[in-house]
């Protein structure tokens, strides 16, 4: 049975004047997946958003939201889809049940509908102890929880979550994300735009757009073997050991490294394949690191990113020369 489709952009383009913010960009989401879509700052990924719920024209091509058209279907789409803003956008001299009442009457909701709803996404997000606690004094948890309550009274198909975890605790991060699969499995279609990796790993597919393009879309695990993330001829070390910042400033010197980066309590490298692991070892012996475990490891999400965009400068710096 084929995988129906709810998100889908062709060429979507937006200029502002002679400034490109979002070019040619294309892909496909399926109903129920969790995208994540990921790029530095300024690169693109919320003026896509705003596009897609129709609050910017795009400037060429065309998108739909389980087939609606962005651009002349915006009164269809409205009441399909959720959007969680990347500032707080809820009104902070409201309570948490007054703020839940005020947004379920805008989407139209009332009387027991609008009851019903609001107590249902109250004990989903655990909100119970804070009702009659004002927006402004709720911790960055707890609010994103009642924006992320607000954004669903009228139940939307597709939820838009512009960086909903930035600045919150890590605790609350995970909590939020246990919200998220929650929707998912139950048909929900989420784009989430963050800057966490381990964010980007829990999502179904992801999606990357650097300064306005998007470089790479697809499976996470199929984006971990692109030719640019695994140059031939190269292998991926986790190296574990003592003082591994001292240990960094020693190996990304040696021949034969290619790229290092502390992860942890370890260090990350590409290497030549021809780099034998006891060359680094005898490296580190020279400073009184004898406790090393090497072990050759699959490129991360971030190994992915870091290729990409290297690739990606470097095709526009040979452009520009």
């Amino acid at each position: 049975m084929p995988t129906e489709t709810m998100i889908e952009c062709d060429g979507l383009t937006k200029r502002f004047g002679h400034f490109t913010a979002v070019d040619h960009v294309s892909f496909k989401i399926a109903k129920g997946s969790i995208f994540g879509f990921l790029g530095p700052n300024g690169s693109g990924k919320s003026t896509v958003i705003r596009m897609l719920c129709g609050l910017l024209q795009p400037t060429e091509g065309a998108a739909k939201i389980a087939g609606f058209d962005v651009s002349r279907q915006t009164e269809e789409i409205k009441p399909i889809i959720g959007y969680m803003s990347q500032q707080f956008s809820l009104y902070d001299e409201l309570t948490v049940y007054e703020n839940m009442t005020f947004y379920g009457r805008l989407y139209g909701l009332s009387g027991d509908a609008l009851a019903q709803k609001r107590e249902q996404l109250i004990k989903l997000t655990h909100l119970e102890p804070f009702l009659t606690r004002r927006a402004a004094n709720l911790s960055g948890g707890w609010r994103q929880r009642l924006a992320m309550s607000c954004s669903l009274l009228h139940d939307p198909q597709v939820l838009f979550l512009d960086e909903p975890t930035a600045g919150i605790d890590p605790v609350a991060r995970r909590e939020l994300w246990d919200l998220l699969f929650e929707f998912s499995s139950r048909g929900m279609t989420l784009f989430v735009t963050t800057h966490y990796m381990d964010e980007a790993e829990r999502c179904s597919h992801v999606g990357y757009i650097h300064m306005s393009k998007l470089i790479v879309c697809g499976l996470p695990d199929d984006l971990k073997t692109l030719p640019e993330v695994n140059p031939p001829g190269t292998k991926r070390l986790d190296v574990t050991c003592e003082h591994v910042t001292k240990a960094l400033q020693l190996v990304h010197r040696m021949n034969g490294v290619r790229t290092s980066t502390v992860f942890g309590q370890s260090m990350r490298l590409l290497v030549d394949q021809s780099l034998p692991d006891e060359a680094i070892r005898n490296e580190l012996a020279r400073v009184d690191i004898t406790r090393v475990d090497i072990r050759q490891i699959s490129p991360s999400l971030e190994d992915v990113f870091v290729a990409l965009t290297a690739n990606r400068d470097r095709e526009l710096q040979e452009a520009a020369a």
